[in-house]
């Protein structure tokens, strides 16, 4: 099994960075690949980025240049530094997790989410 957490949602104001956090739990050594997507109200779920196991990183074009993916392999915890944020930012923002238990998957567990609220 496997479980992500993550911390660090808040209301910031626009132009403002935020760093969100996703702690896993659990068969931590089964993961591949961690990522960050996000909902905003009424629309549909976006992807945001992800890093791999051997720490490359890809991220949507919409965040390319402001928001920053890392982990702390020690702690099994990977980042979401968000940087000139802007209304349009504003999400719940959920972490994902894809791993390989043996004779299964790929499968993908996901955290519950923490709300970022960008205000003007």
């Amino acid at each position: 099994q496997l479980q992500l957490a993550e911390s660090g949602g808040d209301l910031v104001q626009a132009g403002g960075s935020l760093t969100l956090s996703c702690a896993a739990s659990g068969s931590v050594f089964m993961i591949t690949t961690t990522g960050w997507s996000r909902q905003a109200p009424g629309k549909q779920r976006e992807w945001v980025g992800s890093i791999t196991e051997d720490g490359n990183t890809k991220y949507a074009d919409s965040v390319n240049g402001r928001f920053i993916i890392s982990k702390n392999n020690t702690s099994n915890t990977v980042y979401l530094q968000m940087n000139s944020l802007n209304l349009e930012d504003t999400a719940v923002y959920s972490c994902y997790a894809d791993f390989s238990p043996g004779g299964l998957g790929p499968l993908r567990a996901w955290g519950r989410g923490t709300p970022v609220t960008v205000s003007s």
